[in-house]
């Protein structure tokens, strides 16, 4: 058996300690009645046995922190340590198919914007596939004409980007991480500016991803053009990469001057892995 940190996701290739049985229930049951949100660890009850989420137990206005339907409106003053042991043990199917895992329940709302294999969209226009963000490499070098290039962490990748369609997909054999690298004009007339998101879910926590960018004059430029670092950024997190507004990143412009009428813009990228 594999355990999450927390405990809260078990892997089903191997044989669980305990027996997994699949059952059936109305999941509102581990509801708070006051609140409607999934029960946590803490529960607290009424002297009639009625329930209470810790948070509507302390939260709440003191007029409101009474059982409202008990006779006597007494208050949630213990705690039910065998709803607590239901809801702590109570595991269901990561809803998504092909990963084998078991998600502690109250908790899945909150892995779900977490989760390292949370489907992540296709950047590629009108492509409706969805898949973890290893699965994007193969699916982008066998389904579009996307360029894709491996990258490692902390060494430089000089590009050769197109102008006409500025995008490209950066592979991260040391943790299966994928990075778009998209491009645009954000007003008529202005220079090219380019950016860089991490595929995966927008809340995830660490590791964090900067990414330093600069370009080449085209070939046959007055000497003094040098490669010069022209920005550093933290790479945004985003599910859907396609949808995401270049202007809402940091981006690093290139300059009319490093372009020249060519077709292709030469840049550096190097991006750095950030564990604490």
């Amino acid at each position: 058996m594999v355990v999450h940190e927390e405990g809260e996701i078990m892997q089903t290739e191997q044989e669980p300690t305990r027996e997994l049985t699949k059952v059936s229930m109305d999941l509102t049951m581990l509801h708070c009645p006051l609140c409607l949100r999934p029960l946590t660890s803490l529960v607290y009850e009424c002297k009639g046995g009625h329930l209470a989420c810790v948070d509507c137990r302390v939260e709440r206005p003191r007029n409101q922190r009474q059982c409202q339907k008990c006779e006597r409106s007494s208050g949630f003053d213990m705690r039910s340590t065998a709803v607590e042991a239901v809801v702590s043990s109570l595991r269901v199917v990561w809803p998504h198919e092909g990963y084998g895992l078991y998600v502690t329940y109250h908790k899945l709302a909150d892995h779900q914007s977490v989760c390292l294999v949370a489907p992540c969209k296709c950047p590629m226009p009108v492509c409706g596939y969805e898949g973890p963000p290893p699965a994007l490499y193969h699916h982008i070098s066998n389904a579009h004409p996307m360029p894709v290039h491996r990258i490692q962490y902390g060494k430089v990748l000089q590009l050769q980007v197109p102008l006409s369609e500025p995008r490209l997909l950066l592979f991260a054999e040391e943790d299966g991480r994928a990075f778009f690298l998209v491009g645009g004009v954000l007003d008529i007339g202005a220079p090219i500016a380019v950016s860089v998101v991490c595929i995966r879910a927008r809340a995830s926590p660490l590791p964090h991803y900067v990414a330093k960018l600069w370009a080449n004059a085209p070939p046959g430029e007055p000497k003094g053009m040098t490669d010069v670092v022209k920005v550093e950024m933290e790479v945004t997190s985003s599910k859907d990469p396609d949808d995401v507004d270049l202007q809402e990143l940091t981006f690093f412009t290139v300059l009319p001057k490093l372009l020249a009428g060519a077709k292709l813009v030469s840049l550096h990228i190097q991006i750095d892995k950030l564990t604490s």
